[in-house]
């Protein structure tokens, strides 16, 4: 309960502060919680931070394997699960994008840099694992490199995400056209 409430509080302030503006007073306001209770958890608002970007690939996480135990295997369901966070990813006011942003922005701070890192590594792992569970089902081939396609699939995911903080900027790939990739890049081809 103590961590839902410091995410639920933080992620609040981001959207109201910016990532920069936010202060652990601040975290500690909204979610009232003492200090001990917070430092007990963590060690820095960045931490928080790393936090919400944990968050949101475990709901994904989640999401996929419901949708993949379900009793009638197909592609399009799981692939579904993960495309209803792509749209997140083109919105600059996504807490993620802007956790994201912020924390890339802290190249110096070498707690972030292990933050971020573990970040990548799981997220990479978990589209391997998506992948690996398509081809265990059957309804990807066996001969797609689940490493090599799940950490294309994490590039474009960053990327769309970074994208998405530079004000003025057209896009010609879009969350819809990833789905597109995926679907093309993983389906089993039909003759």
């Amino acid at each position: 309960m103590t961590i839902g409430r410091l995410l639920d509080a933080t992620k609040e302030l981001i959207l109201e502060k910016g990532c920069a503006s936010i202060t652990m007073n601040d975290i500690m306001d909204r979610s009232k919680l003492s200090k001990g209770a917070i430092f007990h958890h963590v060690r820095s608002k960045d931490e928080i931070f790393a936090w919400v970007l944990q968050e949101r690939l475990e709901e994904t996480n989640k999401r996929f394997t419901a949708e993949a135990e379900r009793e009638v295997k197909t592609f399009e369901g799981p692939l579904g699960k993960i495309a209803e966070g792509f749209a997140a990813l083109e919105d600059g006011g996504d807490v993620t994008n802007k956790v994201l942003v912020y924390l890339l922005g802290k190249d110096g701070d070498l707690a972030v840099g292990e933050a971020l890192e573990r970040y990548y590594e799981q997220t990479a792992r978990f589209s391997k694992q998506w992948i690996q569970s398509g081809q265990k089902h059957g309804v990807i081939p066996e001969t797609v490199d689940a490493g090599k396609m799940g950490d294309l699939f994490v590039l474009i995911s960053l990327g769309l995400s970074v994208r998405s903080s530079i004000p003025g900027v057209s896009a010609d790939f879009t969350a819809p056209d990833f789905t597109s990739v995926i679907r093309k890049l993983l389906q089993p081809q039909t003759r």
